[in-house]
């Protein structure tokens, strides 16, 4: 910012000897450089407060994002939810149906129209029938 170089310093400080005097001299530089302290902890107190305010803001943002992302998935949960529900009711519904209006199980075999289907009634007949083969995972018959 400004350019002050050790040349200028020098004739700053020949200046201040002359029109100070040796006496004052020092009790002015003291004065000078007490100020200067001063202006630099005001500065670095304004720029911590400028710190501090810029890292809550970027927080609430922080704060903000994971609010909304919160919102996003309850409404995910809920939508899947209703879905999981009517699911549910669709089933129910066709459990109903299948029972038919009484609330008793159909028979083995008979539709939700109330006809018997004719290879679930030649499956019993078929196992009746059939001799009950060994099994082949390691089981040895005597």
């Amino acid at each position: 910012m400004f350019d002050i170089g050790f040349g200028e310093l020098l004739l700053i400080a020949v200046v201040a000897l002359v029109v100070l005097g040796p006496e004052r001299l020092p009790k002015a530089a003291r004065f000078a450089g007490l100020w200067v302290r001063r202006a630099r902890n005001q500065w670095d107190s304004v720029k911590q407060e400028l710190e501090r305010e810029l890292h809550a803001e970027e927080l609430k943002r922080n704060l903000d994002a994971v609010r909304q992302s919160m919102r996003q998935a309850e409404q995910e949960m809920r939508d899947g939810t209703r879905q999981v529900q009517q699911q549910a009711e669709a089933l129910r519904h066709d459990v109903e149906a299948i029972e038919g209006p009484g609330g008793e199980a159909a028979p083995a075999g008979e539709a939700a129209a109330g006809v018997p289907d004719e290879a679930a009634a030649a499956a019993p007949q078929a196992e009746a029938q059939a001799p009950a083969a060994p099994s082949t995972a390691g089981e040895r018959t005597p």
